[in-house]
């Protein structure tokens, strides 16, 4: 299916006038609003392959229908949310669930859509069919070398792949760890890890970065080899300046400051990209903005100020993707949320007053530097990300819009009711 740009027209041309009040309303208090829409109107988000389907717990997954079945249809799907919010223009290859076929009809197909390839992603977390040796105990920092040189040689395929399609980075996350004490020595794993890690950088093309992803628990609960953000900088700057920690939300132990971490990453020039998504326990990979939108604000406020110290482009400096799971809504329009959820805290960023916070806090003025991030925080930027989007030839409302045009439905009745997607 696709979304013509008749039905978009449509859509907005109902929308047009009450939105217009709106912006207008908004724009008065704003004297910025201009610059915030043009950075808005260039803030792409990545969508990795695997989050088209409907995800699932340690305990099931409930399929809903419609679900792609090959990259070609993942690939048609993300062209689907492009086309209704201008700022999916991305995706996120997962190998071995997608590996391409044919390189260049994979890439006249991204064309097609207007997407580009973001970061590849290596799998050692699971065994794969006729693969000689079990990740089970774990991949890069495994006591066999045999298993060590099979994780590192699937991630130099990756590489290969990526250069294919035109990608430049490679996101490597390792399940390796413990689950119980003395499993382990602690030690001999972070070694053999980096060394493994090394023969991958080796093989990175110039241009290339490695995106190194760090996990507090899960499936390992005892230890994990790259367990945090300290871990994960440590292999970062021993591997070299193409090496950045790489931050998902959701990875971390509850209440970790987040927002601090990426400000000292940044700090630091090793912050290298995000996986976006929202918590209330630990990992729950749910919809960006879902459970905790003013934590997504302040780490936002924490990775403007720090990029425009570095004089960084917000667009490109860093790798920005959502890595969500969906087991009980239906996975397109969860990631519609989540990208206007990240949308809105990125605007509502851009409209801190930084000279007066650096003065407040110049001055110890506590409660000033908390008004100054609540009232930003408070103030209702939806109209800025619709009018970004209307310029961009999207939806103003894409939701809606996606409802409108009945897209699950219509995915169902092409691919039927029981396509199951490759990924968890």
């Amino acid at each position: 299916m696709r979304v013509e740009k008749y039905q978009i027209d449509d859509h907005n041309s109902q929308l047009q006038g009450k939105h217009q009040r709106k912006l207008d309303n908004l724009s008065v208090d704003i004297p910025q609003a201009e610059e915030v829409i043009s950075k808005l109107a260039a803030f792409q988000i990545a969508i990795p392959s695997w989050a088209l389907g409907t995800g699932g717990t340690r305990f099931g997954r409930f399929s809903g229908g419609g679900e792609p079945g090959s990259l070609e249809e993942k690939m048609e799907d993300i062209g689907l949310l492009h086309a209704l919010n201008q700022s999916s223009g991305a995706i996120s290859l997962h190998i071995p669930w997608d590996i391409p076929q044919n390189y260049q009809d994979i890439k006249a197909l991204a064309a097609q859509h207007g997407l580009s390839f973001d970061a590849m992603n290596s799998n050692t977390f699971q065994d794969q069919a006729g693969q000689a040796h079990s990740y089970k105990f774990g991949s890069m920092q495994h006591v066999d070398k045999a298993v060590r040189k099979q994780a590192v040689d699937h991630n130099i395929e990756v590489i290969r792949h990526g250069v294919e399609l035109g990608s430049d980075a490679l996101t490597v996350w390792l399940s390796d760890g413990s689950s119980f004490p003395g499993q382990l020595n602690f030690r001999k794993a972070f070694q053999n890890t980096l060394e493994s890690l090394q023969e991958v950088y080796a093989a990175l093309p110039s241009n290339w970065k490695m995106f190194v992803e760090y996990k507090a628990f899960e499936p390992n609960f005892y230890s994990t080899t790259v367990g945090d953000w300290g871990q994960s900088l440590l292999y970062a700057s021993k591997l070299g300046e193409k090496a950045y920690t790489l931050v998902d939300l959701g990875h971390h132990l509850p209440n970790a400051n987040i927002e601090q971490i990426v400000s000292l990453l940044l700090m630091e020039g090793k912050l290298g990209g995000f996986h976006f998504n929202d918590s209330k326990y630990g990992d729950d990979d749910l919809t960006a903005g879902s459970i905790k939108p003013y934590q997504l604000f302040l780490i936002f406020n924490e990775l403007v100020e720090g990029m425009d110290a570095k004089g960084m482009d917000h667009t490109t400096g860093l790798g920005w993707m959502i890595d969500a799971s969906h087991n009980v809504k239906d996975p397109l329009e969860d990631l519609l949320q989540s990208v206007e959820a990240i949308m809105i805290a990125y605007a509502q960023a851009l409209l801190v007053d930084r000279k007066a916070l650096n003065e407040a806090q110049a001055q110890n003025d506590v409660a000033r530097c908390q008004e100054i991030l609540q009232e930003t925080f408070r103030t209702d930027v939806r109209p800025l990300v619709a009018e970004a989007r209307l310029r961009g030839g999207a939806a103003l409302q894409p939701l809606e819009l996606f409802r409108k045009l009945k897209v699950r439905e219509n995915l169902i009745q092409e691919r039927g009711l029981k396509t199951v997607a490759t990924g968890l």
